[in-house]
C-alpha cells in the first residue's frame, strides 16, 4: 500500500512517499523570505504554495522510485493551520485523487504531530503522553491507540513556539527567533533573571505564556533596553533564562501528565521539539523518572509530509477514508 502525504498548513510545502508503513521519500520546500516581514505572510505564504506544491510532489514521487498510477490514496492536512496554505494542499490533495480515481484522505494537522515518532523505529508504545510544541500549539495529548487520544491540556493563549519570537523581536532578533534564542541562550546564565513559571492551578495540564513574555518585556523596559545597546551578554542571558523558564514548565507539566496516568513512554514533536536545552532536560528527567523518551529527527520535527503521510496510511489501512467534499477548517480540533 502507498501513500502520498501533502502538508502546507503554515509556511512549508511538504510531499512524502510511504509504502507499507516504511518512508520512501521526504521532501519540503522552506519559505525564507518571511523573515524581512518578523513572521509569516498568511497571503504571500499560500501564494508561495501554489508555485511549490507540483514540484514537491513530482519530487517526492521521483525520489520514491514510483510512478503516480502506483499510488493507492493521497493525504492531506485539511486543519488547523492558515486557511489559504490550508486549501492549496488540500485542494491538489483532493484533485489528484479524482484524477487517478484513488481514495482520498484528511488528516488533522495536530494528529500528524503524533505520528512525527512513528516514522522511524523505535516508536512509542500505547499508551503514551505526547507533547506537541510549535509556534502555533502547545498540547499534552493521551495517546491510547491509532487514532483513539484525549486531550490533555493545550494553550490558552500564546503557544511555546510563538513565545520564543515574539521574545525574540523584543531583542532585535530576526524571525524565526527561536532557533537564534537557543544558540546565544548556550552562552548566557540561566539563572541570571528569574522570570515567573506560569504553572496555572495545581495539577493543570494547560499552558499560558503570555505573561511570562509580558514580564521579559516589562524587564527590558525597566533596563532601558529600547533607549541603550546593551552587550550581547545581556542578550544571552535574557535568552538564557526566558528559555529555562519555558523549558521548566514543558518539562514539569509533561511528567506531571506520565506520572497522572501511569504511563511509561512519552514523546515531543514540533518545531520546538527541535530544541537543544529542551532535549537535553527532557533526557535528564526522563531517566530521572524512569520514563522511555521519544523524539524525532530534526527533519520530522518541523512540519512535514512524512508525518501526514503516515497517518493516512495508518487511516487507510483501517478504511477510513475522505469524501471529495471535506473542506478546511483553520480551527480543526484534535477529537
Amino acid at each position: 500500500m502507498i501513500v502520498l502525504g501533502i502538508e502546507t498548513s503554515c509556511d512549508e510545502t511538504s510531499a512524502a512517499i510511504v509504502k507499507d508503513g516504511k518512508l520512501l521519500s521526504n521532501v519540503t520546500a522552506f519559505q525564507l523570505f518571511h523573515s524581512k516581514y518578523g513572521g509569516v505572510v498568511p497571503e504571500l505564504a499560500s501564494r508561495a504554495h501554489e508555485k511549490q506544491i507540483v514540484p514537491v510532489v513530482a519530487e517526492s514521487i521521483e525520489r520514491a522510485g514510483i510512478s503516480k498510477d502506483k499510488i493507492d490514496g493521497i493525504a492531506a492536512v485539511h486543519g488547523p493551520g492558515l486557511i489559504g496554505s490550508i486549501l492549496v494542499g488540500l485542494c491538489f490533495g483532493k484533485s489528484m485523487a479524482f484524477g487517478l480515481n484513488i481514495p482520498f484522505i484528511g488528516v488533522n494537522h495536530m494528529e500528524a504531530h503524533i505520528f512525527s515518532n512513528m516514522i522511524e523505529g523505535p516508536k512509542p508504545a500505547f499508551p503514551f503522553i505526547n507533547l506537541t510544541v510549535s509556534g502555533g500549539h502547545t498540547q499534552l495529548v493521551l495517546v491510547e491507540d491509532f487514532f483513539k487520544h484525549t486531550l490533555l491540556g493545550e494553550t490558552i493563549d500564546d503557544a511555546a513556539g510563538e513565545a520564543f519570537d515574539k521574545v525574540a523581536k523584543m531583542l532585535g532578533i530576526p524571525y524565526p527567533g527561536g532557533p537564534i534564542v537557543d544558540k546565544m541562550a548556550k552562552k548566557g546564565n540561566p539563572e541570571s533573571i528569574r522570570f515567573p513559571r506560569p504553572y496555572l492551578d495545581e495539577g493543570s495540564l494547560d499552558f499560558s505564556f503570555s505573561g511570562l513574555k509580558t514580564s521579559v518585556l516589562y524587564f527590558l523596559r525597566k533596563e532601558g533596553f529600547e533607549k541603550t545597546k546593551p552587550d550581547e551578554q545581556f542578550v544571552c542571558d535574557v535568552c538564557a533564562s526566558f528559555q529555562a523558564a519555558v523549558v521548566d514548565v514543558l518539562v514539569h507539566k509533561l511528567v506531571v501528565a506520565a506520572k497522572k496516568f501511569n504511563v511509561r513512554d512519552v514523546a515531543v514533536a514540533g518545531g520546538v521539539s527541535a530544541n537543544s536545552e529542551l532535549r537535553e532536560r527532557l533526557e535528564i528527567e526522563s531517566k530521572k523518572n524512569n520514563l522511555r523518551l521519544f523524539i524525532p529527527r530534526f527533519e520530522f520535527c518541523t512540519d512535514n509530509g512524512a508525518m501526514v503521510a503516515m497517518a493516512g496510511y495508518e487511516k487507510l489501512k483501517r478504511g477510513i477514508v475522505s469524501g471529495l467534499d471535506l473542506t478546511a477548517d483553520p480551527s480543526l480540533k484534535l477529537s
